[in-house]
């Protein structure tokens, strides 16, 4: 068994290997970027060729029908397209803040303004779906394990493959249709789409809950519907592994009870495999659905991912990956600290 100091090292080490992974995903992500076409220097060309300049300021200020050589130079030199791809990168990693301060080419505003915009959304939506899920799937998984085989396992198992089998999007597709009122003669539960009511900055506090917690019901219920199964399995199987373990047996041996047996030692170490998705916490905020979002009309960081890739938005898309490169590394560390707090036996040094 490892030291207490051995694990401090390890964890430091991972740390600090944080920044060098971060530096090496960036580069290559934002050396790909740059090099594919349709960047906004082309862009920005071809709104010249069909706007013209009236009324532009910037790259499109005195533009006509054509673009001549000396406005193509003044267009790559006003997007630094002028300089080489070493020192975009470095004004992009420290004179722009990791991305933040650079104006994104769709929203013509800095990519920090425009990610913060949507963080709200996204943090409840995504954070709400990742607690439900732990939440009613580490609980039915146990009672599964506990009633192998019996009829209550063999229903639920029925309805998570049911659940899982139907894609999210057809999932919502039908809950719409059901609860929406989208269909005459149908329930009218919830709004057909948006995060907020038209009138939700008038309403006071616990009416603004119960509007958002209305408009984010059925986008969670098919975010949480994704990953039931997969979760729920995974926890069953798990511990009946550890119930039929050599220790668990022993402890019958000694004339320990079933509950001592279980709930003292195999769901323990039953917890284990699922510790792996406690670090998503951090990454849950840019873990939406980008067809969740879109068919429930939900301006989360999904959405905007696509939409900055589609529109070759570096300033936004770099900013994203960022992040969630950032907050990634640091959910696999967090995920190898609930390994030690669920069992303190593992020593990362072997």
């Amino acid at each position: 068994m490892g030291t207490h100091m051995d694990r401090l090292t390890y964890f430091i080490r991972r740390l600090v290997l944080v920044i060098p992974t971060f530096l090496v995903i960036t580069m290559l992500c934002y050396g790909i970027v740059h090099l594919v076409p349709g960047g906004p220097v082309e862009q920005t060309i071809r709104a010249m060729r069909g706007m013209g300049g009236g009324g532009e300021s910037g790259p499109l200020a005195a533009a006509g029908d054509g673009v001549s050589e000396k406005q193509r130079q003044e267009i790559r030199k006003y997007y630094e397209f002028d300089k080489p791809l070493p020192v975009r990168y470095w004004h992009w990693l420290v004179r722009d803040r990791v991305g933040m301060r650079k104006k994104s080419f769709q929203y013509k505003k800095p990519a920090w303004e425009v990610i913060r915009s949507r963080l709200p959304v996204s943090i409840i939506f995504g954070l709400t779906g990742f607690m439900l899920s732990y939440l009613v799937c580490i609980p039915l998984g146990i009672v599964k394990a506990l009633r192998h085989g019996g009829p209550f396992d063999v229903m639920s198992s029925i309805v998570v493959f049911v659940g899982y089998s139907i894609p999210a999007f057809a999932f919502g597709m039908v809950l719409k249709m059901l609860l929406c009122g989208t269909v005459e003669g149908m329930w009218d539960f919830f709004p057909v789409g948006g995060f907020q009511s038209d009138n939700f900055d008038t309403l006071p506090f616990l009416s603004k809950v119960k509007d958002i917690t209305v408009h984010m019901f059925l986008p969670v219920a098919c975010y949480v519907a994704s990953s039931f199964a997969v979760l729920t399995l995974m926890m069953k199987n798990s511990l009946l592994d550890q119930i039929g373990a050599d220790y668990v047996r022993t402890v019958y041996a000694k004339g320990g009870s079933s509950a001592r047996a279980i709930w003292g030692h195999a769901l323990r170490n039953a917890m284990i495999p699922i510790a792996t998705g406690f670090g998503r916490i951090f990454t849950v905020m840019f873990a939406g659905s980008v067809i969740i979002e879109r068919l429930f009309d939900i301006p989360g960081m999904g959405q905007l991912g696509l939409d900055a890739i589609i529109n070759r938005d570096y300033g936004v898309f770099m900013c994203v990956m960022a992040l969630t490169s950032v907050l990634a590394l640091l959910g696999n560390v967090l995920s190898d600290f609930c390994y030690v707090m669920i069992d303190p036996r593992i020593d990362f040094e072997r």
